[in-house]
């Protein structure tokens, strides 16, 4: 399945991409795409409702919201080794983890806004996990997969003078506002039969600025989900940043391009839709 939220930023409302294409009215049977949800097998019931009988909404001039509102979003930092080589660091031994907020959760096509005194504001092609059910102390990559309900676009904007040069915190670089734009879809599990299988792109003004595979990925998927496990709960409704490719401004030669009001983003994964977004000032 692929699931949406559609409508005005705060008062989206659940949907369903059929396979034709159309939108599908899910206000009839359940009420939001969240923790609440997934934790109560929304998936399973939604699963069960013959597609056809769904209302179908009219999708014209319809903004597209974040598909899910999540609870924590982890994220995981030099995950990819060519992103470690163009940033000069050695592969991690174990996964580099970080916190984002998770109101810099924003829809695939909104702005993106440069913080107030950025001049280092960069960009992340990442696959996104989203948690289905509590993983707490899992044992093996397997059981990991069991609890992912499915995987989304996302874009880890990142300030890189705030995550770098102002104290060595790497949450102040990456919870400014907007600074996570998510989806078009929520794709479930079993539409992605290999995470480690899938192409991501990421366009500056039509320039190809990343273009990488999760094959690439030092941690997969399942073992991401087993290690943070460990050190935190993960609940239905949370989402991983499973980290970026190279190609990010950071690791590119002198004058480095970073994003300045105007420029416009397209960030892409095989399989989990595309997202545009204009980047504006705060």
């Amino acid at each position: 399945m692929r699931l949406l939220r559609v409508g005005a930023p705060g008062r989206e409302t659940p949907a369903l991409l059929d396979e034709t294409g159309r939108l599908r009215d899910l206000r009839g049977v359940v009420d939001d795409l969240d923790a609440a949800f997934l934790a109560a097998g929304g998936l399973s019931r939604l699963a069960a409702v013959p597609v056809d009988e769904l209302p179908v909404l009219d999708s014209a001039g319809l903004r597209v919201g974040p598909p899910l509102r999540p609870g924590k979003i982890v994220c995981i930092g030099l995950n990819y080794r060519d992103h470690a080589a163009e940033t000069g660091l050695p592969l991690p031994v174990e996964p580099v983890v970080f916190l984002k907020a998770p109101d810099t959760v924003v829809g695939p096509d909104d702005a993106v806004l440069i913080p107030r005194g950025s001049t280092k504001t960069d960009w992340e092609v990442e696959l996104a996990v989203v948690i289905g059910r509590p993983a707490r102390y899992l044992a093996t990559a397997e059981e990991a997969l069991t609890c992912v309900a499915g995987y989304a676009v996302a874009n880890d904007v990142s300030e890189r003078e705030f995550q770098h040069e102002r104290g060595g915190q790497w949450d102040k670089g990456k919870s400014c506002e907007t600074f996570n734009p998510f989806g078009p879809w929520l794709v479930t599990a079993d539409e992605i039969p290999d995470p480690q299988d899938l192409r991501l792109r990421l366009r500056v003004n039509g320039v190809t600025r990343q273009d990488g595979t999760t094959k690439n990925m030092v941690f997969p998927v399942a073992e991401i989900v087993r290690y943070l496990s460990w050190f935190m709960v993960l609940h239905p409704g949370d989402v991983i940043n499973t980290g970026t490719p190279a190609g990010v401004a950071m690791g590119q030669p002198d004058p480095k391009p970073y994003l300045t009001a105007g420029d416009v983003v397209e960030v892409e994964i095989d399989g989990l839709g595309r997202q545009r977004q204009v980047v504006a000032q705060a």
